[in-house]
């Protein structure tokens, strides 16, 4: 897609030399246009190369319009000068993965991927393979529409947690019906280092055209160091399947969902949700989605605390093309969570995430994103005899190297904050966590 498009350009430019013929006719034109296509001026390049369609079919100008074609949208023209240039100049190597992400934006998969695999043979700079890898990686991704497909994955790592209880900073509060409650050590903020394991995976067959079936499983447990915070060791399971169906520029996904966290060896929630959602892609470079949740919520040995929730959020992603291959999303979502026993426990949830992610080098992947969440809730607290109110900030950051073709190395960093108009729920937390994740096939 041509989110990848100027990255995979600039590559194959700096490792690879174009083997072309300039025609000393038409040098002006020609040198024009490699300029503007060099400087990432593509759409000026486009005009520039459809103001003068008599050199189509003379190498070079064939070349560079051919990538410039693609870059901005037409990738159509942009084969077919492509095609015509390799015809005379068969061993550019720069020009056939021009020419393979050309047929990968037409959806052209298959010859996408001969392309790619014929570069590759030829043992390309480290940075290009790289480019290929990911454009091979979504490829098979898509080829999921077609064909059953799986994919596994396992991690392992480790970080440090400032506060593994989501606990206040202090040892006492104010609860005006009590008075001074002194607070156990479990409520007070406690930090730790801690280990990650994980591992999951999802299986998806079509049954139609345009239609699949999937189903997936993943696992997560956080384990403390220090005994006396095992207490909060927290495992995390879900199993999910449903359906999706794919109709020109539309994707709808139904989904049913169960997930379960244990916090040391008890179950501290169970969530049973069913969800719908629907993706418009409204270019190669943006979409626009919404969806819709039912969920019940159970809490094993408080009963009290069961609730259902109802939300409702939609998004937009936009990519930017950019040898960075800069993207930027936007989520919003609104909800309920109704406790049918105790109206001070319901809640209207309001949240909205901005994020953005950029891809530096062809190993290398960087992403960011803040995170906002109200909440308010319906009744007046029987204890503090006040209306509870939070408001939540997650802002967090992460940095990925691809070591090998299936193995990442991952920093992730949180650091979220809670205020609420009852000082029992108030915290800070910063949570640093490196990991390793290998990926098959």
């Amino acid at each position: 897609m041509r989110r990848v498009s100027r990255f995979l350009s600039s590559v194959a430019c700096s490792a690879i030399v174009a083997q072309a013929v300039v025609w000393p006719a038409f040098a002006a034109p020609v040198d024009d246009l490699r300029d503007l296509v060099e400087k990432n001026r593509s759409a000026q390049a486009y005009a520039l190369g459809r103001s003068h369609s008599e050199e189509f079919g003379r190498g070079e100008f064939d070349f560079y319009f051919g990538i410039a074609a693609i870059d901005t949208g037409h990738a159509g023209e942009g084969v077919l000068a492509l095609e015509r240039y390799l015809l005379q100049f068969p061993e550019n190597i720069r020009a056939r993965l021009e020419l393979a992400r050309g047929y990968f934006v037409l959806g052209e998969l298959p010859r996408a991927r001969e392309e790619f695999a014929a570069v590759s043979r030829g043992n390309p700079p480290p940075g290009v393979q790289a480019t290929i890898d990911r454009f091979m990686d979504s490829i098979r991704a898509q080829e999921s529409s077609f064909q059953p497909s799986a994919n596994a994955y396992a991690e392992v790592g480790g970080g440090i947690d400032s506060n593994v209880n989501s606990g206040i900073g202090g040892s006492s509060i104010n609860v005006p019906t009590l008075g001074t409650v002194q607070l156990p050590g479990s409520a007070s903020k406690s930090g730790d280092r801690f280990m990650h394991l994980g591992a999951g995976g999802q299986y998806t067959r079509p049954v139609l055209p345009g239609i699949s079936l999937f189903a997936g499983a993943n696992y997560e447990n956080k384990f403390n160091a220090h005994s006396e915070l095992w207490q909060f060791n927290q495992q995390n399971l879900g199993v999910y399947g449903g359906g999706s169906w794919r109709k020109d520029h539309d994707l709808w996904r139904a989904t049913v969902s169960y997930s379960s966290m244990i916090v040391d060896v008890s179950s501290f929630r169970e969530v049973a949700a069913v969800g719908a959602e629907w993706q418009r892609q409204m270019s190669e470079l943006s979409s626009l989605s919404f969806a819709g949740q039912y969920a019940t919520l159970r809490y094993p040995g408080s009963d009290i605390r069961n609730a259902n929730y109802y939300g409702a959020s939609a998004g937009w992603r936009r990519a930017f093309v950019h040898s960075l291959q800069p993207v930027i999303q936007l989520q919003g979502t609104f909800g309920w969570e109704r406790d049918p026993i105790r109206q001070d426990l319901s809640r209207a949830i309001r949240s909205l995430r901005v994020g953005a992610g950029l891809t530096p080098a062809p190993k290398w992947a960087l992403s960011a994103g803040v995170t906002y969440a109200g909440s308010s809730y319906l009744a007046t607290d029987p204890l503090f005899l006040k209306t509870r109110s939070d408001g939540y900030v997650g802002i967090d950051a992460g940095l990925s190297y691809r070591v090998a073709r299936r193995a990442t190395l991952r920093a992730e960093f949180l650091h979220s904050a809670n205020a609420s108009s009852l000082p029992l729920y108030s915290y800070d937390r910063n949570v640093l966590t490196c990991k390793l994740r290998f990926e098959l096939p």
